[in-house]
């Protein structure tokens, strides 16, 4: 298996995307923000489709389309009272710019479309080198975000007493769910993105008891994801965002059953 290049290369941007994903899941989960992760993912389909009208790599448009939303709803949803609507409002435009894009374009959009559904054939070195990037700068973000984004994230209106600039820190964080959204599509595809993002971080809310014990769990839980569903997809040809979401939906209702029974 691995004396093919691009296993290889999927294996090593598929450990990248799950370890962000991991840890960018457990914050998803802690703000309740799993909805807007799965708007975030069609949105950059959407990209997808703009960046390959404009003759740009799909990355490209999905990294602006995703950026340039993400800023839009941390904007619009100053108070938590408001931001499905600003999610459902965003959404909606970028969603009808993809459609567009996508009807007006004279050229091939068959990688745009495997933006929807992953392709493990298509990760090449250079795309192994942008996941390499951008998970680098997201988690030098988080790094640096890590303590007021823990409070915000599981104690808001603590971290509005210690002082913390909440609305700064939450337009921060969605800008780095959109890279880790536009990385992650081009393995798991932007349809099951979401399934990376909260599925190993909501098994690890039920058994972990700390922050740092959630994100160890959901990255060791989206690692088996993406490692076994890898293999399994190699060997029976079948798409490994299937073999992706049956496994983290099986750690997911184990995490619930082990619970269950202590």
């Amino acid at each position: 298996m691995f004396s093919f290049e691009f296993m290889r290369n999927a294996y090593i941007a598929g450990t990248f995307i799950a370890i962000i994903c991991g840890i960018m899941g457990v914050y998803v989960v802690g703000r309740n923000m799993s909805f807007l992760s799965h708007m975030l993912s069609e949105i950059g389909f959407s990209g997808a489709a703009f960046g390959i009208f404009m003759g740009w790599q799909a990355l490209s448009g999905m990294l602006l389309f995703t950026i340039v939303s993400s800023i839009l709803i941390g904007k619009m949803s100053v108070q938590a009272s408001k931001r499905e609507s600003a999610i459902s409002a965003v959404s909606s435009l970028f969603l009808g710019l993809g459609i567009l894009f996508l009807s007006i374009s004279n050229k091939n959009v068959s990688y745009a479309t495997n933006i929807l559904f992953g392709s493990v054939i298509g990760i090449g070195r250079d795309e192994v080198n942008q996941v390499l990037l951008l998970t680098i700068i997201s988690l030098v973000f988080i790094l640096f975000l890590y303590r007021p984004l823990k409070y915000d994230s599981f104690d808001h209106i603590g971290a509005s007493v210690k002082g913390i600039h909440t609305n700064f820190v939450s337009i921060l964080f969605l800008v780095v769910l959109a890279l880790s959204v536009s990385t992650a599509a081009q393995i798991v595809g932007s349809l099951l993105i979401f399934v990376l993002l909260t599925l190993p971080a909501a098994a690890a809310k039920i058994v972990a008891k700390t922050v740092s014990g959630m994100m160890l769990f959901a990255i060791s839980a989206a690692l088996i994801g993406v490692w076994l569903g890898l293999y399994l997809g190699y060997v029976t040809n079948w798409p490994v965002s299937f073999f992706i979401a049956l496994i983290e939906c099986v750690i997911y209702f184990g995490s619930m059953i082990i619970k269950k029974d202590n």
